[in-house]
């Protein structure tokens, strides 16, 4: 049986030298330079995985996708989200700071390499066009214009389990970003019974709120997915303690 689209697209990122090389560059400026919280490939895992998850169920919901306004099917509109997913933190390779604009200035040859003989004209330079839009819109402040980019701003800010929250926190030093950060033990992505997604996180510890009200809502509340996406949260079991003294430095 022939290779789908996704398969050969997901075979030709794994196997990318450019963009293995600029994942490790982004965990250089993220991790060793900034002594901030991962922003290579665990995360590209990670992101690939909800956003593939939110986009199954939204279209089981008869939402209508991006790709469509070009007469493009489902697998091309997962195509475009496992390619922004996969490039949306490059630019991280070159500064923390406007990031989302450096990925804008790399990814485009990285995605010409990667649709070498997957996709023929128009549909690739379709492709390209929405892969990038998704990934700028993935910006705080920037509208995504189609379902795809809103999705891949929400999976962004869900890679927040143990530890690994999208607001940037100093590694090993206790603040509220990092102290909230362990608290969210697990991000569930299930059917809703009002809308056709219901985002659940189960935390150990209360101020995993300021994940959710400090990230989360704000990339909810401009991915153009609200109406389409219910959440909730609560502490199950006993509320565990996080830190035991702080003092100021």
């Amino acid at each position: 049986m022939p290779e789908t689209k996704l398969e050969r697209v997901r075979r030709a990122i794994a196997r990318s030298a450019r963009l293995r090389a600029l994942s490790i560059c982004s965990n250089i400026t993220a991790i060793d330079r900034l002594k901030i919280n991962d922003h290579g490939p665990t995360h590209v895992r990670i992101v690939t995985r909800i956003a593939l998850r939110l986009l199954e169920l939204l279209h089981r919901a008869g939402v209508r996708l991006g790709v469509e306004d070009h007469g493009l099917s489902y697998e091309d509109a997962q195509v475009v989200l496992v390619l922004g997913a996969a490039l949306h933190d490059v630019g991280h390779a070159i500064h923390r700071a406007d990031h989302e604009l450096f990925s804008m200035v790399l990814a485009p040859s990285l995605l010409d390499e990667l649709l070498q003989g997957i996709y023929e004209e128009p549909a690739r330079t379709v492709i390209l066009a929405e892969t990038l839009h998704a990934i700028w819109a993935h910006r705080t402040n920037v509208r995504p214009l189609t379902v795809e980019g809103g999705i891949l701003k929400v999976a962004d800010a869900l890679d927040m389990e143990k530890g690994r929250a999208r607001i940037p926190f100093q590694v090993g030093k206790p603040t509220i970003h990092s102290v909230s950060a362990l608290a969210i033990e697990k991000v569930r992505i299930e059917p809703g019974k009002e809308k056709p997604v219901h985002i659940h996180v189960r935390m150990t510890n209360s101020a995993g709120i300021f994940q959710l009200d400090s990230l989360l809502k704000e990339k909810l509340l401009t991915s153009g997915l609200a109406d389409h996406i219910e959440v909730s949260a609560e502490i199950e079991g006993e509320e565990k303690k996080i830190i035991g003294r702080w003092s100021l430095d």
